[in-house]
């Protein structure tokens, strides 16, 4: 009951909201939105009964998001036989590793896995990017403010009889001495 409480506080901390339908309660599943957008659409993650974790990108298919683990498989290696359409065994077998999705059986531990993802994926990585899409490096923005702040100096020094320059960016005043 503590888990629970503290994925219960941690949600509602970071403003994310269940929209689930009725049909999928009856599934098993359990859809949440983010107050983040990402291409004009707030983000949707949900969590499924099958133990897996996806992100509903509102595509075909939902994106997985649960770790990965590799996988060994093994193939029997074949060669053709010249001058016939078939194919012999060569007695070898070629080794393949692939991935497999990691399923999260238990609800809390889904819960909480989803809210550290979105918490490094979305809410960290994404930081710096505005409701639109459009993202402001930090270089840029830096090279912006010194360029900026660079001209307000050449203004106050070359008109002395001013004692502070007023500055208007995206409708906020700003006063420099």
């Amino acid at each position: 009951m503590l888990r629970e409480s503290k994925v219960v506080e941690q949600m509602e901390l970071l403003g994310i909201k269940d929209i689930t339908t009725n049909r999928q309660v009856r599934n098993g599943t359990v859809i949440w939105q983010l107050p983040i957008k990402m291409y004009g659409q707030f983000i949707e993650v949900g969590s499924f009964k099958s133990g897996y974790v996806r992100r509903m990108n509102g595509g075909y298919t939902p994106y997985q998001l649960n770790k990965c683990e590799p996988v060994d498989h093994y193939y029997k290696d074949y060669k053709w036989i010249t001058g016939t359409m078939k194919q012999e065994w060569t007695g070898k077998y070629n080794k393949y590793v692939g991935k497999r999705r990691i399923k999260i059986d238990n609800e809390i531990d889904r819960l909480e896995y989803l809210i550290s993802y979105c918490l490094k994926n979305y809410y960290i990585k994404q930081a710096n990017q505005v409701e639109d899409g459009k993202f402001v490096p930090k270089w840029k923005y830096e090279n912006m403010k010194n360029r900026f702040e660079s001209t307000a100096m050449e203004l106050s020094d070359t008109k002395l009889d001013t004692p502070e320059v007023k500055v208007i960016i995206n409708g906020t005043k700003y006063n420099l001495t």
